[in-house]
């Protein structure tokens, strides 16, 4: 009954100083609105860059050539060995037989096999107009992963697969540049690529966009496009065997990566590396680097919220401050009480439970201020992200962080008690005579 009668009688004493309240709550509020907000807002960009990645490739595996030696290279690490390297002979790398021999011993618990061939940058020429290209050889499960958005036309088919016939899915922005005609006319046009002096010809069977914003982009040229010609296709036509440093793989849903990855890898060192004294075979998730990544997102998150937390602190030191003043300036109250057979105990409690109020008050207000900012800064991030995206994609939900909002109260109960403690136990403390004679 005493404890609620001291709430009472702390609410009684902001009502009465609102503004010396509201100063002294200042610092308790921009701290906690702060580490809201930017719980909220990182969250919320943290659940859209995952959400991002796992798009990108979160049931994909990696299989590819390492050098011996480099086993103790932590996961996120990892690499494969560099297929420029004149040790690299053809038969240490991943030919046609072998991949076809993976597919066979895991089809079970495999749903694709990505396989494409990087022709690096080349020139789409039409009468005196030049176009930059990035050309890739991909097969139909590779093009397919890349979600391109088909304008006109169509993708590979299985006969331009297998028969490496000449043809092209080329993007808009290739369309406007060299060919100038409407995306459903430019399927059939006949174009010339020249890569390293020799002069390609080939069919355009298809029209993507080309999206700038996309991430599989963002770390070319912003002035080349890509070109994609059959996986058959594209090492005919540079005279190169089809041979591959690393080879993609999709797994089906509820295959536990690790130890696919685990089987894959035992079974290709086993069958096709035992006497390889140079390189092996290596297998690479990209779920592990998902998940650190993430990891990196909310540590950053969170080192920003604690940097902001430090203002907790700032305000703390203002109610103790405040605190002080009060109990100078009730000192007679202070002696009339303790005359009247007031404890020790009870006078520390009205006291610390008045910091305790203006800290959770203050806490409130902070927790409402956070969540309208974080809201405000999630729909402005949505709304950015969406207007560089062709389809309107990449927009952030917002949530609330139930977590930062009980800590945040929390926290706030806990300097009201650390910074409310002292000057409630100088007022405990007070002799009752000396505190009815202070004027």
């Amino acid at each position: 009954m005493l404890f609620l009668e001291n709430i009472f009688l702390a609410l009684n004493g902001l009502r009465a100083n609102k503004m010396r309240s509201l100063l002294t709550m200042l610092g308790i509020i921009i701290g906690i609105s702060s580490v809201i907000a930017i719980m909220s807002i990182g969250d919320a960009l943290t659940q859209s860059e995952m959400n991002a990645m796992s798009d990108w490739g979160a049931s994909e595996i990696t299989i590819g050539i390492q050098r011996r030696g480099e086993s103790d290279l932590p996961e996120d690490s990892f690499m494969f060995g560099d297929m420029g390297d004149s040790d690299l002979e053809d038969a240490d790398k991943l030919d046609m037989d072998k991949l076809q021999d993976i597919w066979d011993q895991f089809s079970d618990r495999l749903d694709e096999m990505r396989l494409e061939n990087s022709l690096d940058n080349a020139v789409m020429k039409r009468k005196a107009k030049e176009t930059k290209l990035s050309v890739y050889g991909e097969n139909n499960d590779c093009l397919a992963s890349k979600k391109l958005k088909m304008l006109a036309g169509r993708r590979f088919t299985e006969k331009d697969q297998n028969e490496g016939r000449k043809v092209a899915v080329i993007s808009d922005k290739a369309v406007d540049s060299a060919l100038k005609v409407p995306y459903e006319e430019a399927v059939g046009e006949e174009i010339t690529v020249i890569k390293d002096g020799e002069f390609h010809h080939f069919t355009v069977v298809g029209v993507y966009h080309f999206d700038e914003n996309n991430m599989q982009y963002s770390f070319g040229n912003a002035d080349t496009t890509q070109l994609y010609l059959p996986i058959t296709t594209s090492f005919y036509e540079m005279h190169k065997k089809p041979l591959f440093g690393s080879v993609a793989l999709e797994f089906k849903e509820g295959v536990d990566s690790k130890e696919l990855m685990n089987d894959i890898e035992e079974y290709v060192n086993t069958r096709y590396y035992r006497n390889n004294d140079k390189f092996k075979a290596k297998t690479f998730s990209n779920a592990a680097m998902i998940e650190q990544y993430g990891q990196q997102l909310q540590m950053m998150s969170m080192g920003v919220a604690v940097i902001a937390a430090i203002s907790l602190l700032v305000g703390g030191i203002g109610v103790m401050n405040i605190m002080l003043v009060s109990i100078q300036e009730r000192t007679r109250e202070i002696g009339t009480r303790k005359a009247l057979g007031a404890t020790n105990s009870s006078i520390r409690l009205q006291f610390i439970v008045e910091a305790i109020v203006l800290c959770v008050v203050g806490g409130i207000l902070g927790i409402i201020l956070g969540i309208v900012f974080g809201y405000a800064g999630t729909v402005a991030m949505s709304r950015m992200m969406a207007s560089t995206s062709s389809d309107g994609s990449g927009k952030i939900a917002f949530n609330l962080p139930f977590d930062g909002i009980l800590m945040s109260l929390i926290f706030s109960a806990a300097v009201g008690i650390f910074f409310g403690y002292y000057p409630a136990n100088k007022a405990a403390k007070m002799n009752p005579i000396d505190a009815l004679r202070y004027e």
